[in-house]
């Protein structure tokens, strides 16, 4: 006779359920950061999920706390938790869905889980005043420019598209996959007539140039350098090595970028790019070039914003 992995469970309320799965994660010493930092966060995570509750209740209300969950739930969460401790991968390829800035998203294992710091400077609208100088100078207020380079499962994209609304917005990636997915939110949040998507390897496609001159590119590239991508968790070798992997320093789509995005851009235009933990390896790979750190909930050393002015004034190393 096989015994089965888990006892036939008790009926029980969701605190205590929530609690039970967030040791379970936490003994098994899977990785957190697609979502969530802790077990207790992704815990609370996969158990509303599975159960159909809200992911954003609040789970200090006694009459939620208390909620009877039977045992037939208690299998299915069970067996939940199983899965993202076996497969090691994170939370949202199995729920199918990320929530960025309180908007959802449709993900699959095509596309990195969205999570970029860009998402915050969007919707709090910190970008908004290099944005409105840029639009002011080339006289579209009613029908400016802003392209998603890198733009993956498409979410910066259809956050810039809700927070701009008069922005023509272009979303463009060189995974065929990730476009596919990305295609995927753009109809669920019904902005097919304001984002356009198109395959391009950084800014070579020549679709990209009747889009444009842009008055921002923001870009969540592919930053993460070697010596780092050799000792990612396993949740993160889950995601698109495309979509992770910059070279030694990290660097390398960013010296492409960098080198072109000038013509790209309206006079006033400005980058803005996200880089991670790789400050230093940015600082050694482009001196003098003229950076704003912009400040997000992670610290001040992980956005930054170029303008087209500092792009032309610089000058690349040989």
């Amino acid at each position: 006779m096989n015994t089965p992995a888990h006892p036939t469970p008790s009926p029980t309320t969701l605190r205590p359920l929530i609690d039970s799965q967030a040791r379970r994660l936490q003994a098994a010493g899977v990785s957190y950061g697609h979502g969530t930092q802790s077990a207790e966060d992704e815990a609370a995570w996969l158990v509303l999920w599975r159960l159909g509750l809200p992911l954003d209740c609040d789970l200090d209300d006694p009459a939620l706390g208390e909620r009877t969950v039977s045992a037939d739930e208690m299998a299915r969460v069970e067996a939940l938790v199983d899965e993202r401790i076996a497969s090691r991968k994170p939370a949202a390829y199995l729920t199918r869905e990320a929530w960025l800035q309180g908007i959802s998203f449709y993900v699959d294992e095509r596309a990195i889980v969205p999570r970029s710091f860009i998402a915050e400077l969007i919707v709090q609208g910190d970008i908004d005043p290099w944005l409105e100088r840029a639009v002011a100078e080339s006289g579209r207020a009613d029908r400016f420019a802003v392209l998603d380079l890198c733009t993956g499962n498409g979410s910066l994209a259809v956050l810039c598209a809700m927070a701009w609304p008069d922005a023509q917005v272009t979303g463009a990636d060189l995974s065929t996959d990730a476009l596919a997915v990305a295609r995927i939110n753009v109809d669920r949040h019904a902005l097919q007539d304001r984002i356009a998507l198109f395959e391009s390897d950084g800014l070579s496609a020549p679709e990209l140039r009747a889009r444009g001159p842009f008055e921002l590119i923001v870009c969540n590239p592919p930053y993460v350098n070697a010596q780092s991508m050799a000792a990612l968790p396993a949740e993160y070798l889950a995601e698109p090595e495309l979509a992770l992997a910059g070279g030694d320093d990290g660097m390398d789509f960013i010296r492409r970028l960098l080198a072109d995005a000038a013509e790209w851009l309206t006079p006033e235009g400005a980058l803005v790019l996200e880089i991670g933990n790789e400050h230093p390896h940015y600082e050694a790979a482009f001196p003098g070039l003229e950076t704003l750190w912009l400040d997000t909930s992670a610290g001040d050393d992980q956005v930054l914003l170029i303008t087209r002015h500092a792009l032309t004034q610089w000058q690349a190393p040989a």
